[in-house]
């Protein structure tokens, strides 16, 4: 039991960020992709409404997804949207394996708070991180330009209270990881009752 706690704890401690043009290019195999998103699906949901969603873009549809982005973000914050900017949002991809868009689909359940569905995404969420962490996977949970905007949810087809929840992007490094930090001990963080 303590090994398996160890290994766990190893997994969760070590993961880190590493941003997309850190990354080297190197292909992920699609069926390890697919493993992770398995891994995904077993994140907490209360009453089961199982609300995350993922939208997969692989090799050359990363390239694509990246331009669509830049254009979408330029179209919806002209006044936003600098040359520095499109040409940073174009180029986002070009190291990483995969990009994974995930997003919050509301459950019919409406006794089933809003802030559930999207803790269970959340969860969704860090089970792909810490499951890619265990593989020497690279990972990063990006928010930026437009992807949590309502043009990405347009562009996603998500219905009026579903929300996209960021852009995971995969791939290999070459770099040694960091060592973690924590700016607050949890000593602060934990209140006994």
């Amino acid at each position: 039991m303590q090994d398996n706690f160890q290994t766990i704890a190893n997994i969760i401690s070590q993961r880190r960020t590493t941003k997309p043009l850190q990354m080297n290019g190197a292909t992920i195999p699609n069926e390890t992709i697919t493993q992770l998103l398995h891994l995904a699906d077993w994140a907490p949901t209360h009453g089961r409404t199982e609300p995350w969603r993922f939208f997969v873009y692989a090799n050359d549809k990363v390239k694509a997804f990246c331009q669509t982005h830049a254009d979408m973000h330029r179209a919806a914050n002209p006044e936003k949207s600098t040359e520095e900017t499109y040409k940073r949002l174009c180029n986002m991809g070009n190291n990483a394996s995969h990009i994974i868009l995930v997003a919050m689909r509301r459950g019919p359940l409406p006794k089933i708070t809003l802030t559930e569905e999207i803790a269970a995404t959340a969860a969704a969420v860090q089970n792909i991180l810490l499951a890619a962490q265990s593989l020497g996977i690279a990972s990063y949970w990006g928010t930026g330009g437009s992807v949590m905007q309502p043009e990405m949810k347009s562009y996603l087809q998500l219905g009026e209270q579903d929300l996209v929840m960021g852009a995971l992007y995969l791939g290999y490094t070459s770099d040694a990881p960091k060592d973690g930090v924590r700016n607050t001990a949890i000593a602060e963080k934990i209140v006994w009752m």
